[in-house]
């Protein structure tokens, strides 16, 4: 009838102009205002990028070759290092095919794929960072029965275990951002997918995805606080030793480990705190503060590392034939 065809053809105007047309790929961003020197950009990132792995693979190398370096602090800062090559290797896909290439686009299973890796690397950088302090402590406050409690075993059993969690739990990220629609908007914030950012472009309800997202930041952030704690417990040790010496040789050890989980928290921190706080926040300085914190840590935790630990110094000229 007549009527059924007026109302038919309102349905389909309503349909056509309501409308949402699914997106299957996402648009990375590079530095904004500075897309026409992305290309020389690119030279100090491929620089950065190039020491990062060199070192990392420099340290790893050291370890597996020297045999007085087989110890439990060590085996620690191999796993930091395989953490450090994981957030590289991660990240390096994207940034080198945005900033050489100008290729701005990425499909959603390898966007998907990528922030898997890139939160999975960083909650085992994390994990690690926190067994290392609690090394540092029982290093200080048992030096005698240090070996005898971290044997080779318990620290690979112990790595394996930490590696393991942080896997898993960022296991279900992929699949609830998979679940998800996206519609429209397909410009992400970063030179790199992260879930977060991801799951703002979702066009479906993404509730589960915001409170799993923010359980697996809480679970991150309670691995600073328990560093903290244990520095607490460090300091109250080291206070109790009679010898100003020794209480000197005995903080010197963990400058090292300090500096790294500055190095690892600080970036992650401010950029927090600007997405909370900061009324005014530049996207520029967001931006270079996300890129700095992968590429940062895995470039200066070898550098740090090889300055202030002897030992590591040492075997690394030896390798190199400049004793």
């Amino acid at each position: 009838s007549t009527r059924s065809l007026y109302v038919r053809d309102l349905f389909v105007m309503f349909a056509l102009n309501t409308s949402e047309v699914e997106i299957s790929t996402f648009l990375l961003i590079g530095i904004p205002g500075l897309e026409n020197v992305h290309i020389w950009i690119s030279i100090p990132i491929c620089f950065m990028y190039l020491l990062a792995i060199l070192g990392n693979c420099t340290i790893l190398f050291v370890i597996r070759t020297e045999p007085s370096l087989h110890e439990p602090m060590y085996y620690f800062l191999s796993m930091l290092a395989l953490s450090d090559l994981g957030l590289s290797f991660s990240s390096l896909p994207s940034m080198l095919r945005i900033f050489l290439l100008n290729a701005v686009e990425i499909s959603a299973d390898a966007c998907i794929a990528q922030e898997f890796f890139i939160h999975g690397f960083t909650d085992m950088e994390s994990s690690v960072l926190l067994i290392m302090s609690f090394d540092r402590f029982l290093a200080i406050r048992n030096p005698l029965r240090y070996s005898s409690i971290l044997t080779s075993s318990r620290v690979l059993h112990i790595g394996l275990a930490f590696a393991i969690k942080s896997f898993l739990l960022v296991l279900p990220l992929p699949f609830t951002l998979k679940r998800l629609r996206y519609c429209n908007k397909h410009l992400l914030s970063h030179s790199y997918c992260l879930h977060q950012d991801v799951m703002k472009l979702a066009c479906s309800d993404n509730r589960v995805n915001f409170y799993y997202g923010l359980f697996v930041a809480l679970c991150m952030m309670s691995d600073s606080v328990l560093i903290a704690v244990s520095y607490v417990f460090i300091l109250k040790t080291v206070l109790g030793i009679a010898s100003y010496g020794e209480r000197l040789k005995a903080l010197n050890t963990c400058v090292s480990h300090i500096c790294a989980v500055l190095i690892f928290y600080v970036p992650i921190i401010t950029l927090a705190t600007m997405h909370r706080f900061a009324k005014h926040k530049s996207p520029l300085a967001m931006i270079l503060i996300a890129d700095a914190f992968l590429l940062v840590p895995p470039l200066m935790n070898p550098i740090v590392y090889c300055v202030k630990t002897r030992q590591i110094r040492v075997r690394v000229l030896e390798k190199l034939s400049l004793k």
